[in-house]
C-alpha cells in the first residue's frame, strides 16, 4: 500500500516537473527580448490566407531538414482558429508536412497570433508553441515580415517565390529597425525562382545601382 502511494506521489511530481519545464521552456526566448516589437496596426485574416513562399528565415528548429521550396499556408478552420500547414523539400527530393493551428492574441490588430504544431489528447497544446508577430505587411498582402520576441526566429513571405533586391534591402532594414541582425536571414532556395539565390544571407543583397 505505501510502496504503491509512493509510486503515486513520484509519478505526481513528474508531472508537475514536466509541466514546469515546459512552461519554462516556452517562456524563456520571451525573457530575452531587447525591446518591444512594433506590430503592423490591423491584419485582415481573410486576405492574409492562402500560400506564401519562405524568402528568408532565421531558421527554426522544426526546419531542420528543409532545403528549400517551403511554404506556408493558412485557412480559417471549423474550430475558429487558423488551419496552418507547412511545406518544404528535403535534400533528398522527399517533401515535409506539418500541420498546426493558429490562435489570435491581439484581437485589437489580429497582429499577434500564437501557433502551436502539438496535438495530443485531441486538443492544441499552444503551451508549446510560439509567437507569431507581423511587424511589416504589404498593403496588398503580397510580403509580409513575421518576428518573434526572441529575435531568434524570423520569417519573410512573399505570394511569389522571390522578391526584387531592392525590396529585399527594404525589407532587411526594416528587420533592423525591430532590432534584428538582418545577417541571421538566410535567403531560401525557391524552384519557381529561376535558380538558388545568388547570395546566401539577407545583409548580403545589394540594390540595384
Amino acid at each position: 500500500m505505501s510502496s504503491t502511494a509512493d509510486t503515486r506521489r513520484r509519478g505526481a511530481a513528474g508531472v508537475r516537473r514536466f509541466v514546469l519545464c515546459a512552461i519554462a521552456a516556452a517562456a524563456a526566448p520571451i525573457a530575452v527580448a531587447r525591446t518591444p516589437l512594433q506590430t503592423v496596426p490591423h491584419i485582415d485574416l481573410d486576405r492574409y490566407a492562402g500560400r506564401w513562399y519562405e524568402i528568408a528565415t532565421i531558421p527554426a528548429f522544426f526546419q531542420r531538414k528543409c532545403a528549400r521550396d517551403t511554404t506556408a499556408e493558412y485557412r480559417r478552420g471549423d474550430d475558429g482558429m487558423l488551419v496552418v500547414v507547412n511545406s518544404c523539400t528535403r535534400a533528398d527530393g522527399g517533401r515535409e508536412d506539418i500541420e498546426g493551428r493558429a490562435r489570435v492574441a491581439d484581437p485589437a490588430t489580429n497582429a499577434r497570433l500564437e501557433v502551436t504544431f502539438v496535438r495530443a489528447l485531441g486538443t492544441w497544446w499552444f503551451v508549446f508553441g510560439g509567437d507569431y508577430v507581423v511587424v511589416g505587411l504589404d498593403p496588398d498582402y503580397q510580403w509580409a515580415l513575421v518576428a518573434h520576441p526572441s529575435r531568434k526566429y524570423g520569417w519573410i513571405l512573399a505570394r511569389t517565390p522571390s522578391l526584387p533586391p531592392a525590396l529585399l534591402v527594404e525589407l532587411g532594414a526594416r528587420l533592423a529597425a525591430q532590432d534584428y541582425d538582418a545577417c541571421a536571414f538566410l535567403l531560401t532556395a525557391q524552384s519557381g525562382s529561376g535558380g538558388p539565390p545568388p547570395v546566401p544571407r539577407l545583409c548580403d543583397v545589394a540594390a540595384p545601382r
